[in-house]
């Protein structure tokens, strides 16, 4: 079997593209930990440090803060992002498993008192929070049911060298494992990898059929995804990634302060109660790069989670709509909502009712999808000027608005004012069934003189109603304004009229 690739998929590998690209910026002068975060804030750009802390370390972050790099991880561009990534998902790859020598992410092992978290180059990310969080983690644990193993993104909130809390209070399938586990009395083994290609990133996003979740990242890599098993637990882990940290959760529960956080959401997550992560080994590359995410803050869209969160909400939305609907066309969720909240649907209307279709569908697509817009073909759902357009001049608030409550929702959204379940609102922005061609539908666009056999205008209009543009092209005018002397002569003489449509005619011909 021929040996996996374990530089194509590797994160400093993606990075230096994206340094190529102009997409991420080098930043090599020394920094403390504490300033990091505020040359991130708001960025557009990923921001690679080369010297970060007294050790000096390497950390890059926001890396995945625009679609375009995400874009990038797939070999595509933008436009095509969407498509790309749902025609990969299609497609699984299961995990080829490397030898411990062939993987480099075990090129240094450290365990016992070696292994310390607060070794790693890990930041205080916003004022309020908590401690220094690992906030670029995917953690990787075996579900008993069927042996397969669960992706997640989570992070981790620093308590010693050796432990940390992780967040557990939403509904998740790791969630789902770790209960069972307690109820059991038992410790959940539980790696987490620091350092991942973003390819990666969205397959731990994705929601797909039941499956082992080492396939679906092979099938966003479109390649088989090389694995190893960590050296302090049974849980297997990409060979190919910049750190892995090994270790368990203990069996007591949600019990311990987590938080307070800066959320996905741009606003902070109060304190919770929640498990607490025993950190057994570390490994990592001779040359590892460790990773930050962005989350929060007052530019969303800037942020790796509401990027991440939007081409998850957009496939999942997609494969509703593939249902509800004859045509859909494009979706876009909005990064600048958390990647979640606002879902936009452009579509081919085939029948009455099937944009109110795709609203219900939209509704019931994920719990997080608050605010539907549902627009015509021909408006481009990533622009917020075409769609903010469509909302302007076809929406009457009390003939296209869809409103309805008692939905699960989301607690970290404060608008809910501590409710459980919350309202959601669709916005129908398409033209009137059936008035899609119509005259007061119709985009002006600039004149392009079409070719026409040469008449004078009296010929031209003896024929029939004929606009000025037509005009113009039969009587071989680049200017137009000559035609007018003729016009005035036939209004003098009371032979021009005009129809309702603004075309001219000959004595009302065809009126």
């Amino acid at each position: 079997m021929t040996q996996p690739d374990t530089e194509k998929f590797r994160l400093r590998s993606f990075a230096e593209r994206m340094v190529q690209q102009g997409e991420c910026i080098m930043h090599n002068d020394p920094i403390d930990l504490v300033d990091v975060a505020a040359m991130l804030d708001e960025n557009p750009k990923a921001v690679w440090f080369t010297a970060v802390g007294p050790e000096r370390a390497e950390l890059v972050g926001n890396l995945m803060g625009g679609r375009s790099r995400l874009a990038h991880s797939l070999d595509t561009d933008e436009a095509n992002f969407p498509k790309v990534l749902r025609e990969r998902l299609q497609q699984p790859h299961k995990p080829v498993e490397v030898k411990r020598e062939d993987a480099p992410v075990q090129q240094v092992v450290l365990t016992g008192d070696d292994a310390d978290l607060l070794k790693l180059p890990v930041n205080l990310q916003h004022t309020l929070d908590g401690a220094p969080y690992i906030s670029a983690g995917i953690d990787f644990a075996i579900d008993p049911q069927n042996g397969w193993t669960n992706l997640g993104c989570r992070r981790l909130m620093l308590r010693g060298p050796r432990a940390a809390g992780i967040d557990l209070n939403a509904p998740s399938d790791l969630r789902a494992i770790y209960q069972q586990a307690v109820a059991k009395g038992e410790k959940l083994p539980v790696a987490f990898t620091i350092g991942n290609h973003p390819a990666d990133f969205l397959a731990a996003v994705a929601s797909t059929t039941p499956m082992d979740e080492f396939d679906v990242v092979g099938a966003v890599r479109g390649a088989p995804l090389p694995v190893v098993k960590c050296v302090t637990i049974d849980v297997r882990v990409p060979a190919d990634a910049e750190y892995v940290l090994e270790g368990y959760l203990d069996p007591r529960g949600l019990v311990e302060p987590e938080g307070p956080y800066g959320e996905y959401i741009g606003y902070y997550g109060i304190l919770k109660n929640n498990p607490v992560f025993h950190l057994t080994a570390i490994t990592h590359r001779k040359d590892a790069l460790f990773q930050t995410v962005t989350i929060g803050g007052k530019r969303l869209n800037c942020t790796d989670t509401a990027q991440l969160a939007a081409a998850k909400t957009e496939a999942a939305v997609w494969s509703v709509l593939r249902q509800a609907i004859r045509e859909p066309v494009a979706v876009c969720c909005t990064a600048s909502s958390g990647g979640m909240y606002n879902v936009r649907v452009s579509m081919k209307q085939r029948y009455p009712g099937e944009s109110r279709n795709a609203i219900a569908a939209v509704f019931c697509s994920t719990a997080d999808v608050k605010h539907v817009f549902v627009v015509d073909e021909d408006i481009d759902v990533f622009s917020n000027e075409e769609v903010d357009w469509a909302l302007s001049t076809r929406f009457q608030a009390d003939r296209d608005f869809v409103s309805a409550s008692g939905f699960r929702a989301v607690p970290l959204d404060p608008s809910l004012d501590g409710a459980r379940t919350g309202a959601k609102g669709g916005f129908d922005c398409t033209k009137p069934f059936g008035k899609t061609n119509s005259f007061e539908f119709t985009i002006p666009t600039p004149p392009v003189l079409p070719k026409r056999d040469q008449r004078t205008v009296e010929q031209l209009l003896a024929e029939g109603p004929a606009t000025y543009l037509d005009v113009m092209a039969a009587t071989g005018s680049r200017d137009g304004r000559e035609i007018l002397r003729t016009f005035d002569k036939l209004y003098a003489d009371g032979s021009l009229k005009r129809l309702k449509d603004g075309r001219y005619t000959l004595n009302g011909k065809d009126q």
